[in-house]
């Protein structure tokens, strides 16, 4: 079938829902639930009686637009780079289905949405989320290209969203909200880097710096697939320790934290590509169990 026929044949209503699937593609609405749920739980834990729900749900709004935004300009500026990847050249800007200024300002608007919603929580909030924003957009996106230390740069406004739920919910920063920061900045590297080993050519053809790309041996970043999944333990009792959770919540994150552990050291000791795929599960399975366990114990 020839574009001309193709496109005649195409209803003015699928192609409004094409357009609307493309820019729900363009948020990355799997990261966006899971930045949802990390700033639930950061609201949540905060509560100290029962959790102002209206406000929770302005909260959760304001996060969802914001990282939602962020995520849309992400891939306006990394459009090019995204067009290398095998993994990524069938999204909305490299495919074709937007053009780079509907993807821009779509992003941009959605974004200002999320820190005025969140303005309407209160400024602290809002002021985290327009410095997580700044983070990710112009310092973590621009170093992929220079430095895999751009891994370590990311993982400050990847750990933001528990200080975005608690700083909604209680206007200020605690010990106990930088416990949950600590636990999602330590998860980020074995994630992250069970990805970047599973799609190095991908990265490496498009000229990002990733750990995996550049340590060809293997040293580094499974030595920081180790350490930051040990480190990961005794971190991950810190709510427990600082009140935030029951003692019933510490039992659960060890024998999490254990298995992730055991996953991580077998990754690390073999180096082999199914044993990736298994901490790369493995993580996925983590943070939502224990987001779970501290939700539920609070």
């Amino acid at each position: 079938m020839s574009i001309a026929r193709a496109t005649a044949t195409t209803s003015p209503v699928e192609s409004a829902v094409d357009r609307v699937s493309a820019y729900l593609e363009l948020t990355k609405p799997r990261i966006v639930t899971m930045v949802a749920a990390t700033a639930f739980a950061g609201f949540w834990s905060a509560s100290a009686g029962a959790p102002d729900l209206a406000r929770l749900a302005r909260a959760i709004l304001g996060v969802v637009l914001l990282a939602a935004g962020t995520f849309a300009l992400n891939q306006y500026l990394e459009r090019d780079v995204d067009a290398l990847m095998r993994r990524t050249r069938g999204r909305p800007l490299p495919a074709g289905r937007l053009g780079p200024l509907d993807a821009k300002r779509f992003g941009w608007s959605t974004a200002a949405a999320g820190i005025v919603v969140l303005g309407s929580v209160n400024l602290l909030s809002a002021l985290i989320g327009a410095a997580t924003l700044v983070a990710y957009l112009f310092v973590y996106t621009p170093l992929k290209t220079i430095t895999p230390h751009s891994t370590l740069v990311g993982a400050f406004p990847g750990a933001a969203p528990p200080l975005l739920g608690w700083a909604a919910a209680r206007g200020e920063l605690s010990p106990e909200a930088w416990s949950l920061f600590a636990i999602l900045f330590l998860w980020q590297f074995p994630h992250f880097h069970a990805i970047a080993l599973l799609y190095r050519d991908d990265y490496a053809a498009a000229g990002i710096r990733l750990w995996p790309v550049t340590d060809l041996t293997g040293t580094v970043v499974y030595r920081q697939i180790t350490w930051f999944t040990i480190c990961l333990l005794p971190v991950s009792l810190l709510p427990a320790l600082l009140g935030a959770a029951r003692p019933i919540y510490a039992i659960g994150v060890l024998i999490l934290g254990g298995a992730f552990l055991w996953l991580a050291i077998r990754a690390s000791a073999r180096k082999a590509r199914p044993d990736a795929q298994r901490l790369l599960l493995g993580s996925v399975i983590y943070l939502p169990a224990l987001l779970a366990l501290l939700i539920l114990n609070r």
